[in-house]
């Protein structure tokens, strides 16, 4: 049998996972009358949530007789550490591009690793059914894109096909039809079929799957010779050294789930059960004459953070998971398959570094954890210095800005004040299309900001660009916080008061502590209220003959804004119920006895 080796690379909400599920249904995976719902491959609660894949997946469909292996991937810059190894499996990609959007910054990040790596893409213009797309233009913008990345004229001579993956159709003309047929069809006759070397077995672990009953599963593109059941192979790992194992199982991927068989042939992916304590990009080698691939080249991270056990008052009342033995573990689990991250023990045992790719891509490992049922307090993201000729540079990155027209000075106020460097100012429709240079420093906390001002118009997408020199300091939140100077239960007189001081993030009835952040301030500075305290009763005054209080709504703060709004001295209190806000030190003559030092310091 045929087979063809695809990944669907784009930038997020370009309508990946819906092409998927289009190609789902034209293969008939399932039955007629079985309920499947949208987004299929986005099986994970987090991934539904936001509507995002994190996770690379791979399907295997049949077309025409001829197997079709598919693999989507995420969109966001943040999981490029997962487009970057899956790339090593396909044989050729489809480049899906908005209709009016055109290519954006992760369109050109995932497609120069394509191209790298020799893949012949072909391209699928999406939303051809919106009312203001250019599909035209855009297909100018794409070739464009793909002169700058220096493509090969093979790769420029790519197909081009139109249609909207929300009513299911895709042609090689603008001519709306039924069906992704011919698209279907593209991919059989501009894809290579896998080249399959003669010689000795050779598979590169690309991913890996976990199941209870199997243990750890090793996923790959057999590149070289044939695996076969209970054979006996050697491991080339990533130092050079070599282990000795056995092929237990084989699966082959088919529709939705796994199959299993004897053996696999050179261009075929398969998943491998058996073998012990293996990573991502070590090789599946033969036993006699063992021949390493080339390891899989990642980008580094540019940003870390601190992760700790959580020592505040309510320590341990919601989790399950507390101890620092507990969180390192499971830290260094995640590194099994989290290739972009990197976790470092510190001085204190309770205390670890966590080296990632972006806030998003730090904040879904937190949230992740917390749903697991583990509690930790981690820190405010930094951005990863490095010393270059003796000079002192920080990571630098291109942000992309589209806005309606009206809001552009704003953006441009916003940006320039973070130290960001304007590129490009170009009209798109009514859209004014901006890119900047910026330090990744001066991103944390920019989107929310962002939004605020532009009445949350804007789209933002940033990817990194290099290292260069330092660029001095970049000025943070003006507002300072409201600090609680007592443990106890939030009191509506007490917030009632304290209204006019600020915005509260708790409401009333709430347990808060001494040292949390309970509002922000409407002035720069700290102060320490008393957020517990409750109305005395006379003989002359009944509780309830008051007016009624009326309180504002507390703000809701989602994960990655806290953790752009924390200052250096603050910190996010983790556990599976809540998040909070509070300082590093929760005693107060502690705090000042430190800002004092600071100062004098200073």
């Amino acid at each position: 049998m045929q087979i063809r080796n695809i990944a669907i690379i784009a930038h997020v909400d370009h309508g990946k996972t819906t092409l998927v599920d289009k190609i789902i249904h034209a293969t008939k995976v399932f039955r007629d009358n079985q309920e499947t719902g949208e987004l299929i491959m986005d099986n994970n609660d987090l991934e539904r949530e936001r509507g995002i894949t994190i996770l690379a997946k791979n399907i295997a469909v049949n077309y025409k007789d001829v197997k079709i292996n598919v693999i989507d991937t995420p969109g966001h810059a943040d999981f490029g550490g997962e487009v970057e190894r899956v790339l090593k499996m396909a044989d050729g990609v489809v480049l899906l591009v908005d209709a009016f959007e055109g290519p954006m910054p992760q369109t050109r990040f995932v497609l120069q690793k394509a191209l790298n790596l020799g893949l012949r893409p072909i391209v699928v213009i999406n939303k051809v059914d919106k009312a203001n797309c250019r599909p035209d233009e855009v297909h100018d913008a794409v070739f464009e894109l793909f002169f700058q990345l220096d493509a090969t004229e093979d790769q420029l001579n790519f197909p081009t096909y139109y249609g909207s993956g929300k009513n299911g159709w895709f042609n090689n003309s603008l001519t709306q039809m039924e069906g992704i047929a011919p698209l279907l069809d593209g991919i059989l006759e501009h894809v290579p079929p896998p080249t399959a070397s003669e010689g000795t077995i050779q598979l590169q672990i690309t991913s890996l799957d976990y199941s209870s009953f199997l243990g750890r599963i090793a996923i790959g593109k057999v590149t070289r010779g044939t695996v076969k059941e209970n054979q006996n192979i050697q491991l080339c790992k990533l130092d050079g050294s070599f282990t000795k194992g056995k092929v237990k199982e084989l699966y082959v991927f088919e529709g939705m789930g796994k199959k299993r068989v004897t053996e696999v042939k050179a261009g075929d992916i398969c998943a491998v059960v058996g073998i012990e304590d293996f990573q991502i990009g070590e090789t599946i080698a033969d036993f006699e004459n063992p021949e390493a691939l080339k390891i899989i080249p990642i980008d580094e991270p540019t940003m870390n953070m601190q992760f700790s056990i959580n020592n505040s008052p309510f320590f341990g009342k919601e989790g399950k998971f507390v101890t620092s033995r507990n969180i390192r573990d499971r830290l260094y689990k995640e590194l099994e398959k989290n290739l972009a991250l990197r976790v470092e023990d510190t001085d204190d045992a309770d205390k670890f570094l966590v080296f990632g790719r972006g806030i998003l891509h730090l904040s879904v490992l937190v949230e992740t954890m917390r749903r697991e049922g583990y509690e930790l307090t981690v820190g405010q993201p930094q951005v990863i210095v490095k010393e270059i000729d003796g000079k002192k540079c920080e990571p630098y990155e291109t942000l992309v800005v589209d806005v309606p027209s009206e809001f552009s000075g704003k953006v441009i106020d916003l940006v320039t004040q973070r130290k960001g460097e304007m590129l490009i100012m170009e009209t798109k429709g009514e859209m004014q299309h901006l890119e900047f240079d910026i330090p990744s420093r001066g991103l944390i906390g920019l989107r929310s900001q962002m939004l605020t001002a532009t009445t949350g118009e804007a789209v933002m997408a940033h990817r990194f660009r290099e290292y260069k020199p330092w660029k001095g300091v970049i000025p943070g939140r003006n507002n300072g916080v409201l600090i609680s100077k007592f443990t106890g239960n939030t009191t509506a007189y007490s917030i009632d008061k304290l209204q006019d001081r600020g915005s509260f993030f708790v409401d009333p009835g709430e347990d808060v502590y001494a040292g949390q952040i309970v509002a922000e301030h409407i002035k720069p500075g700290d102060l320490n209220v008393n957020a517990i305290e409750g109305k005395k009763l006379t003989n002359h005054r009944a509780s309830g003959s008051d007016a009624a209080t009326s309180i504002a709504p507390k703000i809701q703060l989602t994960l990655e804004e806290c953790m752009e709004y924390i200052q250096q001295d603050e910190c996010i209190e983790v556990t599976p119920q809540n998040i909070r806000l509070r300082k590093i030190l929760l005693d107060e003559n502690e705090r000042s006895k430190y800002s004092k030092m600071m100062k004098t310091e200073a």
